[in-house]
């Protein structure tokens, strides 16, 4: 505006003017846009020939082709089939034979893409590719075998073409064969490639040409009207006054020496100046002094303030001759009379503003409904009021959804100082239905009590709090309450007692505006807290809620879920037979409800296959083929990648030979505490995590003295965002080794103790087992020779073992199952035979042989002479079974001890 309004005193300065009291403009030729029509004009022309020119090349270059490919098809294929020999040859026993090295040759000096020669029935003799001799020619033979010529355009099998049929005749005019040749159309001419370059370079020099000559004109006339085309000339003239008597604000324009040389008509209301000011100096219009030397001063100003009469200007000043005119200044008036009165407005408008984005921002940063509700309470004070309470039901505390009737649960408190009368987190309260949260529970809207200390119902909750609750200072009250939908979750009060003044209604929207996106956030933690419990209670049930008895491992565990979600970490202690026990941990990738689920379905599997007495590796392979159907089955359901994926350990400790067999798919690995307190990691091949499929996974067996101790967890122990796997595996050591002389209670406490985070983003799961050996007195074996006369020297040696474990109420049926296993091994199995007897919880009978056969127990008919054994045996223990070894197999069966 400072230019138009500079170049506006440049013509009030200059010569003659229009009626209207401007300068008249000049008429000129059309300027950018005259040149722009005309050079689209000569590149539309340009553009037009060079496509007509490619058209009739393209055309005319087809067509030579066309006529260039049957000219000689059809030369080549008369000039073999009349060449000498040709008669002969067809006559021959063998005209593959003769002909075909000779169209070859013809084919690729005649520079065709095939020449073939065929008998009368129209089969190849010839042909470029070898495998085609012999089948029956493609396209029309009929008017060649008539003694005529064949030209025509086909699609054959190496694109489009042009062939040529002719017959071969015999002497005396009889057709011997044909002879055909073709040529693609593709392969003849040229004629476009040398030619499209010349046309195209020719288009672009035009291009050139009309560019520059463009150029030249646009130039010229820009030079001649200033840049400015008529109608834009004619357009600003029109309206200049126009805009100068209808814009809002008042202009001034001053003159070097201090003459009023323009004002608009918003500038004459303003400073009330005369109808004659114009050209009149303006220290001599009756201005108030200080705005009639600013004016006349011509110094820049910005938004200086200056009463002229009733009314507050703000004015912008800036010298003209900045902006390339005369010398002068141009000064712009606004009345800011109302704005003052509106500041006050905005400024709280803009904090309410910066009120609810600080809601936003700082309300729902957790999925937790007691941390919401401070949260809200935090911003409300003292931003918004002096103190602010939040009264949730007990169900929304509990992630349940709540009736909107009964007690409430006072969540927060939050004030500018304590001591304040009011209910305290925790206390139950029920409101009567006089008062303001009752009765925006039951409407579902917002209540003012601008007064308390004139509000009846308010006093009615509890005389003696309320009359405390005004003598304390507070006096103003707004409830609204948290509504999630249809559903009532409670109330938010807000008292004020420093500032004087009640609340106003438009203080009640602002509540409202705040409560309801903390109801947002509240209500999402309800939810999150209810799929959290029912997450964690299934997680529970599917874990061991007491360990298996067994001897063999003094065993301590922890199980801590993940403060931000329920995972799928899970551990396992499972009895084998021959006293033998299994320790299994595992960890299923993700968190939630299926983390948890999936969890339990390989706790499960875990379960069953450990039940076969299978190896390590092979439990490992087997649940990697569960883990990738359960990812095939969520591919299946969710068209997207497999969600699944676990970790698992999985080792077997035999408290007879004090060895312990373990494998691992892609687990930490365990950790092995020695008697003398050294501790160090159990080198077992890491293995690919279970689902991956892929190489099998490795078995490692370590000897453990007895009282050593095995450390089994899963990686949210010892890795979490702020400390990685090794730094957090050293610290595992040192309390392994700072615990070694303690009970693995004590120990596992330790290790929580030096590893456990501020904040738990993992499940954790840690079991400590203490080994223990079974000693030899508890442990009779004997070696069998393969001779049924055996049997009996087996039972023999076994009763007077049990005699010395004062075991004689056990003779009986232990003779009947070492006799049925025994005779069954030298039977139907191969050496070695041997037998071992274990006392430990059961007295354990084992018969172990050389054969993988296993027996099966089966009811045997009445007329059966045998097949009763097993069933005996069934009937007179406790369990039994069949384990395999790397050397063949074991028959198990325990009996309870009296």
């Amino acid at each position: 505006m400072v230019r138009l309004l500079g170049r506006t005193a440049a013509r009030q300065a200059r010569g003659p003017r229009g009626p209207r009291g401007r300068r008249a403009p000049e008429t000129t030729l059309g300027g950018r846009s005259l040149a722009a029509q005309v050079f689209v004009l000569q590149v539309v022309i340009v553009l037009l020939l060079v496509v007509a020119a490619v058209v009739a090349l393209l055309l005319q270059v087809r067509h030579d082709s066309t006529q260039e490919a049957r000219n000689r098809s059809l030369a080549v294929a008369q000039t073999f089939a009349n060449s000498p020999g040709m008669v002969e040859a067809l006559d021959s026993p063998d005209p593959t034979a003769v002909l075909q090295p000779r169209a070859e040759a013809a084919r690729k000096a005649a520079d065709v893409d095939f020449i073939v020669v065929l008998n009368t029935d129209g089969i190849r003799y010839t042909h470029p590719k070898p495998d085609r001799i012999g089948k029956k020619f493609v396209g029309t033979l009929q008017p060649a075998l008539d003694g005529g010529v064949v030209v025509e355009e086909v699609d054959g099998t190496i694109g489009r073409l042009v062939q040529a049929v002719v017959p071969v005749k015999a002497s005396d005019g009889q057709v011997v064969g044909l002879v055909s040749s073709g040529i693609t159309t593709e392969h003849v001419g040229g004629n476009a490639d040398r030619q499209l370059p010349l046309v195209l370079g020719s288009a672009a020099l035009a291009m050139v040409l009309a560019t520059a000559s463009t150029a030249l004109v646009s130039r010229r006339l820009q030079r001649q009207t200033h840049g400015l085309g008529p109608r834009e000339m004619t357009r600003m003239y029109e309206h200049h006054d126009a805009v100068l008597h209808a814009v809002r604000e008042g202009v001034i324009i001053v003159g070097a020496d201090g003459d009023l040389l323009l004002a608009n008509d918003e500038a004459q209301r303003l400073l009330g100046l005369p109808p004659d000011a114009e050209r009149r100096q303006v220290l001599d219009l009756g201005l108030d002094r200080d705005t009639a030397q600013l004016l006349a001063s011509g110094r820049m100003v910005t938004d200086e303030v200056h009463l002229v009469g009733e009314r507050l200007l703000a004015i912008n000043q800036r010298p003209t001759h900045l902006a390339g005119g005369p010398a002068g200044s141009v000064a712009t008036l606004r009345d800011s009379t109302e704005l003052r009165a509106l500041s006050g407005r905005a400024e709280a408008a803009r904090e309410r503003l910066d009120m609810l984005y600080a809601a936003g921002v700082g309300i729902g940063t957790s999925l937790d409904v007691t941390r919401t509700a401070e949260e809200l309470t935090a911003l409300a004070v003292p931003r918004f009021a002096d103190f602010a309470t939040v009264d949730l039901f007990d169900a929304v505390l509990d992630g349940e959804e709540p009736q909107a009737q009964g007690a409430l649960r006072r969540t927060a408190v939050g004030g500018i100082r304590k001591g304040a009368p009011l209910y305290a987190v925790g206390d139950r309260i029920r409101f009567v239905d006089s008062a303001p949260q009752a009765r925006s529970l039951d409407t579902a809207r917002a209540v003012l009590e601008a007064r308390l200390s004139r509000a009846p119902g308010w006093r009615a909750q509890d005389l003696e709090r309320t009359e405390q609750v005004v003598e304390f200072g507070i006096h103003s009250l707004i409830t609204v309450p948290v509504r999630a939908g249809a559903l009532i979750l409670g109330v938010v009060s807000f008292w004020r007692s420093e500032r004087p003044d009640p609340f106003d209604p438009d203080e009640v929207a602002l509540a409202e505006e705040l409560v309801a996106r903390a109801a947002i956030s509240i209500d999402n933690a309800r939810r999150f807290t209810r799929e959290h419990g029912m997450a964690v209670t299934l997680q529970r049930s599917l874990l061991p809620r007491t360990l298996p008895e067994q001897n063999a491992l003094d065993i301590a565990y922890r199980y801590l879920p993940a403060q931000a979600g329920v995972g799928g970490d899970w551990f396992d202690v499972l009895p084998l037979s021959g006293a033998r026990v299994a320790l299994v941990v595992g960890d299923v990738v993700g968190h939630g409800l299926h983390a948890a689920a999936t969890m339990g379905r390989l706790r499960t599997a875990v379960h069953n296959f450990s039940a076969l007495d299978l190896s390590p590796e092979e439990l490992l392979g087997l649940l990697d083929e569960l883990v990738a159907r359960i990812d095939q089955d969520e591919a299946g359901d969710r068209g997207n990648a497999a969600v699944s994926g676990a970790t698992c350990l999985y080792a077997i400790y035999d408290p007879v030979s004090r060895r312990c067999t373990m494998a691992r798919a892609g687990h930490p690995p365990p950790a092995v505490v020695h008697p003398d307190g050294r501790v160090e990691y159990a080198d077992v091949p890491a293995g690919l995590p279970l689902g991956l499929g892929g190489l099998p996974f490795e078995t490692v067996e370590l000897e453990l003295a007895e009282g050593s101790r095995l450390a089994l967890y899963t990686d949210g122990l010892v890795e979490d965002r702020e400390r990685d796997i090794d730094t957090g595996l050293e610290l595992l050591r040192t309390a392994l080794e700072r615990s070694a002389d303690g009970s693995p209670e004590e120990t596992c406490q330790s290790v929580l103790d030096a590893l456990l985070p501020a904040r738990q983003g993992d499940d954790i799961a840690l079991i400590v087992a203490h080994t223990r050996a079974l000693g030899a007195d508890r442990v009779a074996e004997w070696n069998v020779p393969l001779d049924p006369a055996a049997v009996g020297e087996v039972r023999s040696a076994a009763l007077r073992q049990l005699a010395h474990w004062d075991l004689d109420e056990l003779s009986f049926a232990t003779e009947l199952i070492l006799s049925e296993l025994v005779t069954n091994a030298i039977r139907y199995g191969s050496a070695p035979v041997r037998v071992r007897l274990l006392r430990d919880r059961t007295l354990i009978c084992e018969v172990s042989d050389g054969s993988s056969t296993s027996p099966h127990l089966r009811y045997a008919a009445m007329t059966d002479e045998g097949g009763r054994g097993l069933f005996l045996v069934a009937q007179l223990t406790e369990r039994w079974g069949t384990r395999y070894t790397p050397k063949g197999k074991v028959i198990w069966a325990e009996q309870p001890l009296p």
